[in-house]
């Protein structure tokens, strides 16, 4: 099988660096606030690739993180006036609960900034011995990125555009403006620990370097997390762990893309945030999961008001064939390999989710036919599909039950299906700017259009 590498910049045939074993790490959350869409993308796609390693034979031991000690929760401690250790505990279970909502698996390992002060202390004590960090006069430590001719192998970047992207330091301590924290001292009323540099609490990306050495040792095999954390905490990572043991830190390097809404960049600036509790509340994890695997993992997804819904719609769909074949033919029929053949063919190529969900809609319109020919083959397909794409979450509940819950019985309203006529009829006349006028009027009115070979479907949303 083959995985794109950002280091390499290519898809490389995946060799582990223990025959049959995969050590694996994904960047996890900083619990400053709940899960949002972002996470869940995130979590969902590693825990995936874990799993279709396991299918193809590897033990895996897959690692995830809580940063639980950083600026943002010391922030958030003072604004709720919660502890920061309490406060990270609090969303640590809110964030768990969401995650177990749109069941998400767990890995091997939960990591935690706070459970590893003493690794994270002997990491940087190490990296001041060699040469590669300082003490500053004011108790914080900094990495001498100078010492490291290597720095910014992964990113690509050198020094004139090392600083875009960086957090603001206080520069006067440090030897260049690019050096980056490893360990901070401590401010009035901040949560602290005891160091040989005095009171203080660990930087941003020393915490995952001395995590996964404590957890596997030297050497990962992959190292997982957004694109947007390529530079600079990947590359950060990197140089303090390959400048303590002179061995290259990770063999793969993959990134996921971000989440946009409606094609904006998901902030809290922007109001735009998704949190992962409320589209549980609306959607189904089989959608969810629908949704966010449709388009490839290294690019972003857009999320329209439209996306979800339509997804729910063609799961809804799938789910009803599902129990048509299973009431016609009771019992189960035993498979179809080559429905699992194509899966995996697909996932092996850099885990293809997205072709691998398109084979769906082949494979449940051949059921549909079958059913009304009556053949038992649609009930070998459809008890493979269930079995082959449980590993991407899909089709894991019982049909009924799945139906009881989230499918929408309701009327559509007559002005709405008034609308949705008219429009019909623009592009009948290939009057497109006025299709796509009643497209808009038609979310406005709480409905999403999907244009199909008989007319259209309506989907409401929300």
């Amino acid at each position: 099988m083959k995985i794109y590498n950002t280091l390499t910049r290519r898809k490389e045939e995946f060799v582990p660096l223990e025959a049959g074993k995969v050590k694996m790490y994904a960047c996890g959350i900083t619990v400053s606030g709940e899960a949002h869409i972002g996470h869940a993308f995130q979590a969902i796609l590693y825990d995936i690739f874990r799993k279709f390693l396991e299918k193809k034979g590897y033990e895996v031991t897959y690692a995830r993180n809580y940063t639980d000690v950083d600026d943002k929760i010391i922030a958030r401690s003072r604004e709720t006036g919660i502890p920061a250790d309490e406060y990270a505990k609090m969303m640590i279970a809110k964030i768990d609960a969401a995650m177990k909502r749109a069941d998400v698996g767990e890995p091997t390992i939960w990591l935690k900034a706070t459970e590893n002060i003493g690794n994270i202390i002997s990491f940087i004590g190490g990296l001041i011995e060699n040469g590669h960090a300082y003490p500053a006069a004011n108790g914080d430590v900094y990495f001498d990125v100078d010492a490291f001719p290597a720095y910014g192998q992964l990113s690509g970047r050198d020094k004139e555009d090392m600083l875009d992207g960086v957090r603001v330091e206080n520069d006067s301590e440090k030897r260049h403006p690019y050096d980056f924290a490893l360990w901070k001292a401590a401010k009035e009323g901040e949560i602290s620990w005891d160091s040989p540099w005095g009171k203080g609490r660990p930087g941003w990306h020393i915490e995952c370097s001395a995590m996964i050495r404590a957890a596997f040792g030297d050497r990962i095999d992959i190292h997982g997390g957004g694109r947007d954390l390529i530079f600079p905490h990947h590359e950060n990572e990197i140089a303090q762990s390959e400048a303590l043991t002179g061995k290259r830190f990770v063999k793969y390097w993959m990134h996921n893309g971000l989440i946009k809404v409606n094609g904006q960049k998901m902030s809290k600036s922007l109001g735009n945030s998704l949190l992962l509790d409320d589209l549980m509340d609306r959607y189904s994890p089989d959608a969810l999961k629908f949704a966010l695997l449709s388009s490839n993992y290294r690019g972003d997804v857009n999320i329209t008001d439209d996306l979800f819904p339509a997804a729910e719609a063609h799961v809804a769909r799938f789910y009803a064939l599902i129990e048509r074949a299973e009431q016609a033919f009771p019992g189960g029929q035993g498979g179809e390999a080559e429905i699992d053949e194509r899966f995996d063919a697909a996932m092996e190529d850099d885990f293809n989710t997205a072709l691998a969900l398109a084979d769906l809609f082949g494979y449940f319109k051949e059921v549909a036919r079958l059913l009304d020919a009556g053949d038992a083959r649609a009930r070998r397909m459809t008890d493979q599909i269930r079995k082959t794409y449980a590993l991407l979450g899909l089709f894991k509940q019982d049909p009924a039950a799945y139906r009881a819950k989230y499918v929408k019985t309701e009327e559509v309203p007559a002005e709405v299906i008034a609308v949705a006529e008219e429009r019909k009829a623009a592009r009948a006349q290939k009057n497109w700017a006025r299709s796509d006028e009643l497209r808009e009027q038609l979310k406005a009115m709480g409905y999403a259009v999907k244009d199909t070979k008989d007319g259209y479907e309506l989907t409401r949303i929300g």
